[in-house]
């Protein structure tokens, strides 16, 4: 039996969640969009990082925890422990993990046991039980649900300054034009998931916009904010940011600096 698995996550989403993800397992996002609740929460900020291509093993040991199914992969390179989705795979299946994203030192307090690597992914072909991606399915993943925030109500947050202020409006329309650009943004905090997949998710919005299409960004940090504080947002504008599960992002500002 060959299964494939398909964009994978965190972060974030992420969503993404988880990106992140709080105390247990997996709770957010935020990919985030998206994060993780009661299967393997991670108890300090944990590294994340793209894993490269695509990751082909064979099951050599699987288990299932809080809505994930962890597995230890033989491959050419050596054992490789995964998390996905919870599907239904056996020992002996082969199956490949697209767009990985490698967690360093993951600690699931559900299972006992910290992961020095593990790799986050989807199982594409093999839908979690139920159809459903598992909502909010560890802190250290991506963030659960992964919708966009309505716009809040509130006074609109005056403009950041400097060379590369804009408005979430703008970041948000011209995201082709700012992608991979440092942008400074000054706006209200309106969702916050924290310790997904390494990274707190942010919602910000600074009342422009004509809605939660253009109105409202997701942010990743390590910087920790409170719904209802002004912040001033600088980091980097990324696109298209697809972590799997649902957890997709046309537009976001990541490992950003927050303040303030």
């Amino acid at each position: 039996m060959r299964l494939t698995v398909s964009n994978a996550l965190v972060a974030v989403i992420l969503s993404a969640a988880a990106v992140a993800c709080t105390a247990n397992d997996h709770g957010t996002a935020a990919a985030a969009t998206a994060a993780p609740s009661a299967a393997a929460s991670s108890t300090a900020p944990t590294p994340v990082r793209n894993a490269g291509p695509p990751v082909t093993g064979t099951v050599a040991e699987t288990m299932d925890a809080a809505g994930y199914t962890y597995a230890r992969l033989t491959t050419a390179q050596g054992d490789q422990w995964a998390a996905i989705p919870q599907a239904q795979i056996k020992v002996g299946d082969t199956v490949t993990i697209q767009n990985p994203m490698m967690v360093d030192g993951f600690q699931s307090p559900t299972l006992k046991r910290t992961f020095e690597h593990i790799l986050f992914g989807t199982l594409a072909g093999a839908p979690p039980l139920g159809g459903q991606p598992p909502s909010n399915p560890h802190p250290g993943m991506m963030p659960g649900a992964g919708a966009t925030p309505t716009i809040a109500s509130g006074a609109p947050v005056s403009r950041a300054v400097g060379p590369d202020a804009h408005t979430v409006a703008q970041v948000v329309q011209g995201k082709d034009a700012l992608a991979d650009k440092t942008v400074t943004v000054h706006a209200r905090v309106v969702k916050y998931n924290g310790g997904i997949m390494g990274k707190n998710w942010v919602h910000v919005q600074d009342g422009s916009g004509t809605g939660p299409s253009d109105g409202d960004i997701l942010v990743t940090t390590t910087d920790t904010a409170a719904v209802g504080d002004v912040v001033t947002v600088k980091g980097v504008v990324h696109t298209n940011r697809d972590f799997g599960s649902g957890y997709s992002y046309p537009v976001m500002i990541e490992d950003a600096k927050v303040t303030k």
